[in-house]
C-alpha cells in the first residue's frame, strides 16, 4: 500500500523534513544489501501514542548488526529516545516505525570495514498488512517454490535488508498466483516462516510454531503471542512442521508487527477453519495488549512522553 508522508524523519541524530531524507545513489547498502532494520508499531492508548515493545525491537536491531559485524554509532538508549522523538514529531496517535542502519556513501566494493554506518528512523500511518479483516476472514496461503535461505548462506537470525530478496521473490510469486501470502520451507522441507510473519498451527489441540533452527526469525510478535496464549491457558510450543501439517491444521494464524495476528483460511487451496477459537481469542487479546488495555503486559507498552 502507498506510503503516506509525515513531517519528519530522523537521520543520524537530526529530525529532517520528509522530502529531505535522502541518500546518495552510491550508498553501499543500496548495492550490496548489507543493512539491518526493524518494523515497530506505535498504538493509540488512553495516555497517548505508545510503542509496542520498543526496547526489545531496538535490542534486536543491535543483535542483527552484531551478526553482520556492523558497529552502530549509537547506544540502545539513544535509538530508543530517537524513535520516541520521531513518533512524537508525526503528531499521529499511532503509526508504523521503520528504523534502519546501513553502510553509507564513500566506499565501494564488498569490504564493509572502511564504510560509515548511518541510521535513520521513519514513521507513517499503515493499516494491517494482510487486511483489516484478516483476523476474522483469514488469508489465502501458498507454499512457495523459493526455499528459505540456510543458516550458513544468509543468517536468518539477523533482520538483514538483503535477506528479504528471498522473501520478495516468494511474496510476488504468491500474489501473481492469486494468493495473499507465501509460506517458505527450508532445505529439509520443513516449514520456516512466511515472507514476513511467523506461523502458528493448531494440531491435536495445541499450538506449534517453527523453531529458530528451521530458519524462522526470532519474532517479537511471536514471543508476545506465546506469552499471551499461555496466560490464556493455551498450550503452545516450538516444533517441526511439514506442509502436510498445514493442510490438516485445526486452525492456523500468522503473526508479525505489520500483520499483527492474521488467520489463515487455506494453504494451497486446502481449507482451514477460520477463524479458529484459539486464533480469535489470541488475536482479540493481542489487540487489547498493544493498546495498553491489559496491565499484565504494561511493560510492553512504552509511551512516547
Amino acid at each position: 500500500m502507498p506510503i503516506t508522508p509525515t513531517e519528519k524523519i530522523w537521520m543520524n541524530g537530526d529530525l529532517v523534513p520528509w522530502d529531505e531524507a535522502r541518500i546518495h545513489v552510491l550508498t553501499h547498502t543500496l548495492h550490496y544489501g548489507m543493512g539491518v532494520f526493524e518494523g515497530i508499531r506505535a498504538y493509540e492508548t488512553a495516555n497517548g501514542p505508545a510503542i509496542f515493545r520498543l526496547t526489545d525491537h531496538i535490542e534486536r536491531l543491535f543483535r542483527s548488526a552484531q551478526i553482520l559485524g556492523m558497529e552502530l554509532p549509537y547506544t540502545v538508549e539513544e535509538l530508543i529516545q530517537a524513535t520516541k522523538d520521531t513518533v512524537a514529531a508525526t503528531g499521529l496517535p499511532g503509526c508504523y516505525i521503520r528504523p534502519i542502519a546501513y553502510f553509507g556513501y564513500g566506499e565501494m566494493g564488498l569490504n564493509t570495514l572502511p564504510c560509515s554506518v548511518d541510521v535513520s528512523i521513519a514513521c507513517w500511518p499503515w493499516g494491517a498488512y494482510l487486511g483489516d479483516d484478516a483476523l476474522t476472514k483469514g488469508v489465502r496461503m501458498k507454499i512457495s517454490s523459493w526455499t528459505r535461505h540456510d543458516h550458513n548462506t544468509m543468517p536468518p537470525a539477523s533482520k538483514t535488508t538483503g535477506n528479504y530478496v528471498n522473501s520478495s521473490l516468494a511474496k510476488v510469486e504468491a500474489l501473481k498466483a492469486g494468493y495473499d501470502e507465501a509460506i517458505m520451507l527450508n532445505r529439509a522441507g520443513l516449514v520456516s516462516e512466511c515472507t514476513g510473519e511467523n506461523i502458528f498451527v493448531a494440531r491435536h489441540g495445541r499450538l506449534i510454531t517453527p523453531a529458530l533452527s528451521a530458519g524462522a526469525l526470532e519474532g517479537i510478535t511471536q514471543d508476545s503471542v506465546i506469552r499471551i496464549a499461555r496466560d490464556l491457558g493455551i498450550e503452545v510450543g516450538f516444533g517441526d512442521l511439514t506442509r502436510s501439517d498445514l493442510y490438516v491444521a485445526e486452525e492456523m494464524f500468522v503473526v508479525g508487527t505489520a500483520a499483527e495476528v492474521s488467520a489463515v483460511n487455506s494453504v494451497d487451496d486446502r481449507t482451514i477453519p477460520t477463524p479458529g477459537p484459539m486464533t480469535q481469542l489470541i488475536g482479540e487479546e493481542y489487540g487489547r495488549v498493544v493498546r495498553g488495555q491489559n496491565d499484565t503486559y504494561k511493560d510492553w507498552v512504552e509511551l512516547c512522553q
